[in-house]
């Protein structure tokens, strides 16, 4: 997708504060952080979300975890973290790019959702 802002960053098209590259996979700190560590993994093939992802998808959608730990730890969270993946209008995923975020710090990150 030439156009989608996630695969421009991952070209190098638009500044981003890198933390990781291979050639599946790029991350990022948010620009808008919620938590002390907010760091966005990106796979550099453009997949819209987890609702589109397929069975070919599956290597780098477990990279992504992979990844999560050492870039946790070597970003300020080594005593633990939450990796969120957004997904669609209900999951209020806001880039159509699939991509997880990876948020945590010296203190707990709270709840999962609020209860209804």
């Amino acid at each position: 997708m030439d156009n989608c802002l996630f695969c421009r960053i991952a070209r190098g098209e638009i500044p981003s504060r890198q933390v990781y590259a291979d050639d599946d996979l790029f991350a990022f700190h948010d620009i808008n952080p919620a938590r002390p560590l907010h760091v966005l993994v990106i796979p550099r093939r453009h997949i819209t979300s987890l609702a589109t992802s397929t069975e070919a998808d599956t290597l780098v959608l477990g990279r992504m975890l992979a990844v999560a730990n050492q870039l946790a730890t070597e970003n300020g969270s080594p005593d633990g973290f939450r990796v969120i993946i957004n997904t669609g209008r209900i999951g209020q995923q806001e880039v159509q790019h699939l991509h997880a975020h990876i948020v945590g710090g010296p203190d707990p990150v709270g709840p999962m959702l609020k209860r209804v």
